[in-house]
């Protein structure tokens, strides 16, 4: 005979707890990988302003970048993770780091190069997309499952900052184009690096997730400054450097998941900002 769950025995449904700001940003996310798909499927090729609006959904695909990371340290900071946010989050990632990215490239670079084979471009964009979630099922799956790869580390490399890769490297491809640079060969570099991203995101190599940086927390006055002078001058020269920035920023993140096993444990401390045991105080103190 089956025996009956105590809510049903009560004759109460299960309570899904939805809480509402993270979930709200969330959503901003869905939102941007949205309106950058929209406007990279209807941007018209032979238009004047073709290129305006790839970077507008260059631009929006990075916004949810900012938003992603954002709604999970929220829900972390107001006790609020729950697994309808944690669902709910996938099903953006999937959209704005997953399809907006696979569809951005196909449009901008694959079908170009693979002219007389289209179906190559529109296979690689598909490799990475279901890459991705694989990428994310198996997030979902390590989360529930305690020191295998949900707390303080990622095991493969993240979907946002593939996206974000993906999405700055297009970024400066455009800037160099607007510059008249030569491409030649170079063209096939992007192709390459959306397969290595496939193979990344799906890897067994650790990121640091970085849940555990606390913003709260006391820095060093000059790393203060430093942040600060270096934001400024984001803003400042934003158009022409932040092309080459934001490349930067991503590449190094995906080269530092081969160099972190290889450093000492205090500089990825240092690196991670990851408080030690001894420095995180008791309940009762």
């Amino acid at each position: 005979m089956e025996t009956p769950r105590p809510s049903e025995a009560e004759g109460q449904e299960p309570r899904l707890r939805i809480y509402f700001l993270p979930n709200l940003l969330t959503g901003a996310n869905l939102f941007c990988g949205f309106v950058a798909l929209t406007k990279i499927v209807e941007a018209d090729v032979h238009g004047p302003n073709f290129n305006q609006v790839i970077r507008h959904a260059l631009l929006f695909i990075l916004l949810a970048c900012i938003f992603d990371l954002l709604d999970g340290r929220v829900a972390r900071w107001g006790g609020h993770e729950s697994p309808f946010g944690r669902e709910f989050d996938s099903l953006a990632d999937l959209i704005s780091f997953g399809v907006a990215p696979a569809f951005l490239v196909h449009r901008i670079v694959l079908r170009d190069v693979f002219v007389r084979n289209p179906e190559i471009g529109w296979f690689i964009a598909s490799v990475y997309l279901i890459c991705g979630a694989l990428r994310l099922a198996r997030f979902n799956c390590l989360s529930l499952m305690a020191g295998t790869g949900g707390g303080k580390e990622f095991v493969g490399f993240p979907i946002p900052a593939a996206a974000g890769l993906v999405a700055s490297l297009t970024l400066f491809l455009m800037w160099l184009d607007d510059r008249e640079f030569p491409f030649g060969t170079w063209r096939y570099l992007l192709p390459v690096i959306m397969l290595l991203l496939s193979m990344m995101m799906v890897s067994k190599v650790r990121y640091p997730s970085m849940k555990t940086l606390d913003l709260g927390a006391r820095r060093p006055f000059t790393r203060l400054v430093g942040g600060v002078l270096f934001v400024g001058v984001i803003l400042v020269l934003r158009e022409k450097i932040l092309p080459v920035v934001l490349p930067l920023i991503f590449t190094t993140y995906l080269l530092y998941g081969f160099v972190r096993p290889r450093i000492s444990r205090q500089m990825r401390q240092e690196i991670e900002e990851e408080p030690e045991e001894s420095d995180t105080p008791s309940a009762g103190a």
